[in-house]
């Protein structure tokens, strides 16, 4: 299936030279003499280089058909991390430096979509909003509103995101993993 560029969404994988990459950032960019043109960061699945490169507008594109398949989280180990097939209960290891950073939001025994492509994983999917612990923050002030401010807080997987400040540790808190913030105090 081939798509345009103006249909170009963030996260999205295509094919170029036959390499897989997946969409990071994009902007159409239509300037007052000649044509319009689309600026491109480019994530290289395979090598996790970021590449920026500049398309015309309307040009083609092939997208890459990437399978999701349910697994679940097991355990973290020295080359990387383990998962489990929730239907055939095979198991397998993706390392680090192919998992990237999308780890700080995955707790052992949570679900996720692994990416298959052409056969082989090449990444996970994390569920869209997770609850976790707050473990360290700085303490709340009587007073502090909804509306007020914004403060680092550390969960329980490590990752540290702003928060308002009423926001205390041994909160569990709702957060959008696409966009690294703060919905809501569960």
């Amino acid at each position: 299936m081939q798509i345009s560029t103006n249909q170009f969404k963030t996260g999205m994988a295509v094919e170029l030279d036959g390499t897989l990459f997946f969409i990071v950032d994009f902007q159409h960019v239509k300037p007052g003499k000649g044509g319009a043109f689309v600026r491109t960061k480019l994530k290289n699945v395979r090598t996790g280089a970021v590449l920026d490169k500049t398309f015309r507008a309307g040009e083609k594109f092939e997208v890459a058909h990437l399978e999701h398949k349910k697994m679940q989280y097991l355990y973290e180990e020295e080359s990387g991390a383990c998962f489990m097939d929730n239907e055939t209960y095979e198991q397998l290891t993706l390392t680090k430096e192919r998992l990237g950073d999308v780890m700080k939001y995955v707790k052992e025994n949570m679900d996720v979509d692994m990416l298959i492509y052409q056969g082989g994983p090449i990444g996970i999917e994390p569920p869209m909003h997770v609850e976790l612990e707050v473990t360290k923050t700085d303490p709340g002030v009587k007073g502090d509103t909804a509306s007020g401010g914004a403060k680092p807080a550390t969960l329980e997987t490590g990752a540290v995101i702003q928060v308002p400040l009423f926001v205390n540790i041994g909160d569990r808190i709702k957060i959008d993993t696409r966009t690294d913030t703060y919905i809501t105090r569960v």
